[in-house]
């Protein structure tokens, strides 16, 4: 199984089972907690920061934060209307009175606040010589808990450990996730093979059973187990980002170089990274392949609803699902009036469709907020 399919289940598969009832994850130490009013998250894949990227994120919530954050409209809020809305007082007042210095030109946040204002996240006005004045419409809640990083391998072999280890030793001096993961095809063996590779042990093991539907399984249910539980990591601590390790082998002896991150650094990235998941999700794939190809559909499988392409009678890659793909064929003109709406064909019923299962996993959105 190509590493995009096996990356929607488990996007599938932690949408619907997360958190862990076995204690695994540190907001659900009780079975019965999992499910309640007090549990919430949101997944969402290929997302992180300028220097890496996760497969799968799963954002733990504070459900009525959540709700609160719904009033900021679908679409994410970037580190700059973030500084706005965060900054924004009760009352009228000059931008930069109403703001920290963001350490960078005022100019650049004097854009912030027009685009803020467009989307109506805060209002603002032409005060006393032509200042440009803000107020704050709602109070940004916190709406964050934790952050769950899970990286991807259906094939964790010892030349995938080898690229994988480096990396996830790089998240865990960091911790700029609360848990590290890797995700792996299950192959019943009685000691998994992933835990015999190189991989760092704070980091979790989780075995997934790609075919599984909706099966209990004994540890998580729904065809996933843990295999090795991660370590909690210290992500309200200054963390280490390692710039550069010795590669020359046993005889190299130079030195790694690395630098530390501020904790309120972490912060902010953390939720950054909490909004690009709350504006994105896991379903964002759609935008990046031809739904308009007369031959995509979404496929039912075991684990839940795929992208399928009848033309090869299999499931696609999104980099195989492109207008360069040699069996593309636009959308005939006819589908798109008869019995389909003007604005688009079934192509367009499919991105619908997806954008209403992402809104289901974030109470308080209106049918109408722009995503």
């Amino acid at each position: 199984m190509a590493e995009f399919q096996f990356e929607l289940r488990v996007c599938q598969w932690a949408e619907r089972e997360w958190p862990l009832t076995d204690g695994a994850s540190g907001t659900t130490a009780d079975p019965d907690d999992a499910g309640t009013d007090d549990a919430a998250h949101i997944v969402a894949r290929q997302i992180g920061t300028k220097r890496r990227r996760w497969d799968t994120v799963v954002i733990e919530c504070d459900p009525e934060g959540l709700r609160r954050r719904a009033a900021f409209g679908a679409a994410e809020l970037d580190s700059d209307l973030l500084h706005v809305v965060r900054g924004a007082s009760a009352d009228w007042e000059w931008y930069r009175d109403a703001l920290p210095d963001p350490g960078y030109p005022w100019r650049y946040v004097r854009q912030a606040v027009h685009r803020a204002a467009d989307r109506g996240l805060v209002d603002s006005r032409r005060g006393a010589n032509g200042r440009i004045e803000l107020r704050r419409k709602w109070t940004y809640p916190d709406w964050v808990r934790r952050i769950v990083a899970i990286e991807n391998k259906p094939d964790l072999d010892a030349s995938a450990a080898r690229v994988l280890g480096p990396q996830l030793e790089r998240d865990v001096a960091l911790a700029l996730a609360d848990e590290v993961w890797v995700a792996t095809s299950a192959t019943g063996a009685t000691v998994e093979p992933a835990l015999l590779e190189d991989v760092p042990v704070e980091a979790g093991v989780l075995t997934v059973d790609p075919t599984a539907g909706s099966t209990e399984s004994e540890t998580t249910g729904s065809g996933a187990a843990v295999a090795w539980h991660p370590r909690t990591l210290a992500v309200d601590d200054p963390g280490t980002r390692i710039l550069e390790r010795p590669d020359g082998g046993s005889r190299d002896a130079s030195a790694a170089r690395f630098e530390y991150a501020d904790p309120a650094w972490k912060a902010d990235k953390r939720l950054e990274i909490a909004e690009r998941a709350y504006g994105r999700g896991w379903r964002a794939y759609a935008d990046r392949m031809r739904t308009d190809c007369r031959h995509f559909e979404l496929g039912a499988a075991d684990a839940g609803l795929v992208p399928r392409c009848r033309a090869k009678e299999r499931e696609q890659t999104a980099s195989e699902c492109s207008g360069s793909c040699p069996d593309f064929e636009p959308e005939p003109p006819a589908w798109r009036t008869k019995g389909w709406p003007i604005e688009g064909g079934p192509g367009k019923g499919v991105t619908r469709l997806l954008d209403r299962q992402r809104r289901r996993q974030r109470p308080g959105l209106g049918r109408n907020d722009e995503a």
